[in-house]
């Protein structure tokens, strides 16, 4: 068994390291731009206005202290078209650009002066004094220019272009412009006529060493860093702490409830099979895992939690306390505020344990081992649970190992319904605020744990079977 332990936790290393990337994959290519949510509070102008070439250079410190300044990756396949310094590029949009570019002329140098003097030539419009002459074209002049940093389209930049020419001409005062103007325009020239396709063929391999965004991320994670909130920029740990404890809570308690509630009630529908207990038991466990959980929670809420009817209970949150409340006194307020979230999370996963609890007590029953029982006389509470209960439990074992990782990313649904601050509270505003390694840490949880409940039940078959050795399986 021990053994099997240890080669089974070995398999956990190249699992999570390809879950490791996978997840790490999806938080450096999904839309957004973090640095620009953290520092303009998710509230992202496409970099158009002054304010933000203004705040460059706390744009740079904030990227380099989230670490975005590095290579993504230990290395990088590509081609000779591609830099092998693009990621030091700091605007994300302006680097996909620049890609295109890349790949659509083949000369890097080129591109970066071009992709320089538009830099230059943005900087140099908003030196330039506002006037009532001149407001409408520095506004079409920045316009035109973001148009260039995103379009690698030679129709669009050529149309950029004119409509720069005309707004500098428009006015007097944007003259000073013409020079680098035209050094932009002799710089897209000539990418186009030194443009190399032959670049984009032939193959390239890019190494960085071990200084690179996902080394630095992977090894944080594992030391228990997982970065920071972009919301509120608070470490994510400390976020998940705040909410896991009350997931936890209601998860744990919610699966003692059940298992204890379901396999009782499993055994004596199978044991009583077709009679009117058994029906009603059926019926009854019928009816609750066909209604929705929300469904439920807004019955209970509006009949228990002070709604329409009754006020019994408290339908939101979790209770305000402070430090010095006396621990049974807490005890109460936490029960009282978490009475009715604790129904919706159980009686779900009771009616469907319950159901596989008495398919399994009923094929258990009818098996020889159990006639023989039966046949030396034994009590029949004895031969239901000695001989028919612990290979019953198999099937249900294999439900522990899906409901497990439950414990960690929580209900969604219900959490959002009763306000309770737990993993799926946290883990939906979230995603709707684009708060990436928030989503990414509960997504990593929850492959943990569910590697380690499947463990856990291959250990539980092994208990409640004696017949399940590791030990004399290979390999």
């Amino acid at each position: 068994m021990f053994q099997y332990i240890i080669k089974r936790v070995l398999i956990f290393i190249p699992t999570l390291l390809v879950i490791s990337l996978l997840t790490f994959m999806l938080s450096v290519s999904v839309p957004g731009d973090p640095v620009e949510l953290m520092i303009s509070g998710g509230n992202s102008d496409n970099g158009q206005s002054a304010n933000k070439i203004a705040n460059e250079q706390a744009y740079i410190e904030k990227r380099t202290q989230l670490g975005l300044d590095l290579p993504v990756f230990y290395f990088s396949l590509g081609s000779k078209a591609t830099s092998d310094t693009l990621y030091r590029i700091p605007k994300k949009m302006h680097k996909k650009n620049l890609a295109r570019l890349c790949y659509n002329y083949g000369n890097w140098s080129n591109v970066e002066r071009y992709y320089a003097l538009c830099r230059q030539l943005e900087l140099d419009c908003l030196n330039v004094p506002a006037d009532s002459a001149n407001v409408e074209s520095r506004i079409s002049i920045k316009d035109n220019l973001f148009k260039l940093f995103i379009n690698a389209d030679k129709g669009v930049i050529d149309t950029s272009m004119a409509n720069i020419e005309k707004g500098i001409l428009s006015a007097p005062s944007l003259n000073v412009l013409q020079p680098k103007f035209k050094e932009l325009k002799d710089a897209f020239v000539k990418l186009e006529q030194e443009k190399n396709l032959v670049n984009r063929f032939i193959p390239d391999f890019k190494w960085y060493g071990f200084n690179n965004q996902y080394h630095r991320w992977i090894t944080k994670f594992i030391k228990g860093d997982f970065g920071i909130s972009y919301q509120d920029g608070r470490p994510v740990k400390s976020v998940l702490w705040d909410a896991i404890q009350w997931t936890l809570m209601l998860s744990i308690f919610s699966l003692i409830l059940t298992y204890l509630l379901s396999i009782p009630l499993g055994i004596n529908s199978a044991r009583y099979r077709g009679t009117t207990k058994d029906q009603v038991i059926t019926t009854i466990l019928f009816i609750l895992y066909s209604l929705p959980s929300f469904w439920i929670a807004t019955m209970l809420i509006m009949f228990f939690g002070g709604g329409d009817y009754f006020n019994f209970f408290p339908g939101f949150g979790v209770g305000d306390v402070t430090p010095h409340t006396p621990f049974f006194e807490k005890l109460g307020i936490r029960a009282e505020h978490l009475f009715l979230p604790m129904i919706c999370y159980t009686y779900g996963s009771l009616a469907f344990i319950s159901r596989q609890m008495r398919a399994a007590t009923i094929n258990s029953l009818s098996q020889d081992y159990v006639r023989t029982a039966r046949a030396k006389g034994l009590n029949e509470k004895v031969v239901v649970w000695k001989h028919a209960f612990r290979n019953s439990l198999l099937p249900i074992i294999t439900l522990f190992a899906n409901i497990f990782p439950l414990a960690i990313s929580g209900s969604i649904v219900l959490e959002q319904i009763f306000s309770i601050p737990g993993m799926g509270k946290i883990a939906i505003e979230a995603i709707y605020r684009r708060n990436y390694p928030i989503i990414f840490s509960v997504v990593m949880f929850s492959a943990i744990l569910t590697l380690v409940g499947n463990l856990v039940s291959d250990i539980l078959y092994a208990v409640v079977d004696p017949r399940i050795s590791y030990s004399s399986k290979k390999n």
